[in-house]
């Protein structure tokens, strides 16, 4: 008996620990994995290993989910320029020896093979947040050309590996900060226009294969069992689900192989075959309460720096949602985007989970504040 208010002790000390997890996002993150997790033992029926591969990679997202939502926001305003400038230096290192698997340079070998570009999906807006909290009273236009700087360089770099996918997600969750932080409609008018104007120029910077899939989305029909396959298949597994869908695993499409990487970038496929409609539905509702949340949390931030951050990574989790369901559905070019917390992979679910654990550390500590 005389042990117990030791172990009483210790659990009160390590409880808070155990307690970091937000319950709303932790809820609706489960109802995904579980989601991703039945349509991929379909998907995947004959990849031997995909799923415990899976399980493996969700309980890695797990852990550091975990980690990331122990990390006080205070720890990551410290860590944010010495994150964003390694992930640059590793980029730089990508591109003078990288390695080249399938015409792109996008992996360095450091006893392993890894794909730096995935950092700055977090560290780009994480060094964004920081900058504009430093410059907090002080706003400039001066300020949002540093910071637009600070995005180009990380999304050049990427670019030109070439990884357009990428570099669309870590663009995307930067411009949001620079977004979020005060940036005019008038500037984002102008920067619109400009952008269209340079279109012919983007265009003659693209890579061949990079003109094929624009050439491809704006009709596919023209080289049907080439470059207009994959996106035909996925059209059609998306609209033989009808309203109810044909059943779980009873999908043809899938499972007669005409779906290209269906247990990766054209998961949605798989689900909409199975599930139809009405899956379709419960899925974006899920999305929807997943970025809402996120930004219920970036709104009830306590500073500038948490409440870019949050704001960011819950539009990069839209961003990763609209893109995927996007390219598979036949509206937007494939660029390889996986649909967040479904489709298998290591590095991107570590990526999500690391800014789930992110936004549940800034809903934490607003609440220890508070008290």
């Amino acid at each position: 008996m005389a042990h117990i208010p030791e172990r009483r002790s210790l659990w009160r000390r390590m409880k808070p620990y155990f307690t970091v997890f937000d319950g709303p996002l932790a809820m609706i993150l489960f109802l995904l994995f579980s989601a991703g997790t039945l349509t991929l033992s379909s998907a995947g029926h004959d990849f031997p290993g995909r799923m415990e591969g899976q399980m493996r990679n969700i309980l890695l997202s797990f852990i550091v989910m975990w980690v990331a939502a122990n990390i006080p926001p205070q720890t990551l305003l410290r860590l944010a320029v010495p994150i964003y400038s390694f992930g640059v230096s590793l980029l730089i290192a990508v591109a003078l020896f990288g390695i080249i698997k399938k015409g792109a340079r996008r992996w360095l070998h450091v006893g392993v093979d890894i794909q730096p570009s995935e950092i700055m999906k977090i560290a780009t807006p994480l060094m964004l947040a920081w900058y504009f909290q430093t410059r907090a009273g002080l706003l400039k236009w001066q300020s949002f050309v540093v910071a637009a700087l600070l995005l180009l360089i990380p999304f050049a770099l990427i670019a030109k590996q070439p990884d357009l996918g990428t570099a669309l997600l870590v663009g995307g969750s930067g411009f949001w900060v620079i977004f979020l932080a005060g940036l005019s409609w008038k500037a984002l008018v102008a920067l619109g226009t400009l952008g269209a104007a340079g279109l012919p120029v983007a265009w003659s910077m693209l890579h061949d294969y990079q003109r094929e899939r624009v050439m491809t989305l704006i009709d596919p029909t023209s080289d049907p069992l080439g470059k207009g396959f994959h996106i035909i298949q996925s059209v059609i597994a998306i609209g033989s689900g009808g309203v109810s869908g044909k059943g779980y695993m009873k999908g043809t499409q899938a499972y007669l192989e005409f779906i290209p990487e269906r247990t990766t970038d054209f998961i949605f496929s798989v689900y909409s075959e199975e599930f139809g409609l009405v899956g379709n539905l419960v899925l974006l509702f899920l999305y929807l309460l997943l970025i809402g949340r996120g930004l219920m949390i970036a709104a009830n931030a306590p500073n500038l720096f948490t409440r870019l951050l949050a704001g960011a990574i819950s539009m990069m989790f839209f961003m990763y949602a609209f893109v995927n369901m996007g390219m598979v559905s036949g509206i937007l070019p494939v660029v390889g985007v996986p649909l967040p917390f479904m489709s298998y992979g290591g590095t991107a679910l570590i990526t999500l989970g690391l800014g789930s654990g992110i936004l549940m550390s800034i809903q934490r500590h607003r609440k220890l504040v508070q008290t």
